[in-house]
């Protein structure tokens, strides 16, 4: 309610109480003129209400369309949100039918990467079975001529043996600036070896290291006995090789990144004799820290000993 409504309703109050009091004590036509503004005030107020109502209601009706326009385009932009989110969501579900498609090939490429790397290494195995075989087998070609002395029924001394080789090589090593040691805690030890081939074993084993040294250093020869066994360590002070080199260090023809001359003969007929004696031999080596060479051959028998000579 506005004060000029308010103001209307005190003086028709006014109006209505002078037309009551002046009714009992003022002249007739003074009471109808007071009556006459009370009523006017009524009718102005009742007036003034009616439009101010009318107004409200006006305004009200273009409130409401106002917000029914603005709801309106609300809806509409709700609408075009939902149809931009449906399509955002089919794009986002063939993204992720695709990731999925494409994780089964994958999934379905390493199962046949690992089947592949299955059957290579399977492969690699028969091959290196079959290389092993062909070398086994074709080892003996390598072995030197045997003793014609030597009658195979008679043990020798393997110690003699590895210093009568050192001796021959020591010309050779005090060139190279090279220093030999054999070293055993038995005095003897026999075995049934060709003495021949013995020999060869170990002028093999000391040449290679007299000429792969490359620096002033020493070779220490070590000899010991288990059970039937004699195991013979062969430690030099040189440059060594890479591990992946010292893999093939027996392979006939094979010379390492530190190559000198020769034929690759020396290290590939050690292993010949050591294998052809039911032994085995393998290598050792870090780079710039010398090659050790490990050797077990067994003392043997006459008639195990010398069962491939024929």
């Amino acid at each position: 309610m506005s004060n000029f409504q308010k103001g209307l309703i005190v003086a028709s109050c006014v109006f209505y109480a002078a037309t009551i009091y002046s009714f009992f004590t003022l002249e007739t036509y003074i009471v109808v003129l007071f009556f006459l503004l009370h009523s006017m005030c009524l009718i102005l107020f009742c007036y003034r209400t009616y439009m101010e109502v009318s107004g409200d209601i006006v305004s009200l009706e273009t409130y409401h369309h106002d917000i029914g326009a603005e709801l309106a385009e609300k809806d509409n932009m709700l609408a075009k949100l939902k149809e931009s989110v449906e399509k955002r969501k089919d794009e986002l579900r063939e993204r992720l039918d695709r990731i999925e498609a494409l994780e089964l090939e994958r999934d379905g490429l390493k199962g046949k990467v690992t089947e592949l790397v299955a059957s290579i290494e399977e492969l690699k195995e028969k091959n290196d079975k079959k290389q092993q075989d062909a070398l086994r087998e074709n080892a003996y070609e390598l072995l030197p001529a045997p003793d014609p002395g030597y009658d195979g029924m008679s043990p020798v001394n393997i110690l003699g043996i590895a210093k009568n080789a050192k001796d021959e090589l020591m010309g050779d090593a005090r060139k190279a600036g090279m220093n030999i040691n054999i070293s055993s805690a038995n005095e003897l030890l026999f075995i049934y070896a060709d003495p021949l081939r013995l020999k060869w074993l170990f002028y093999n084993i000391i040449d290679n290291s007299i000429k792969y040294m490359r620096k002033a250093g020493s070779l220490v020869i070590t000899f010991s006995k288990i059970d039937e066994d004699i195991f013979i360590v062969c430690k030099d002070t040189g440059a060594g090789l890479k591990e992946e080199e010292t893999r093939h260090i027996f392979e006939l023809n094979y010379q390492g990144s530190n190559r000198v001359s020769g034929n690759g003969l020396g290290l590939a007929q050690a292993r010949a004799i050591v294998e052809y004696y039911n032994g085995t031999i393998y290598a050792r080596s870090t780079e710039g820290r010398g090659m050790g060479i490990y050797i077990q051959i067994p003392q043997g028998e006459p008639e195990v000993k010398e069962k491939h000579e024929h």
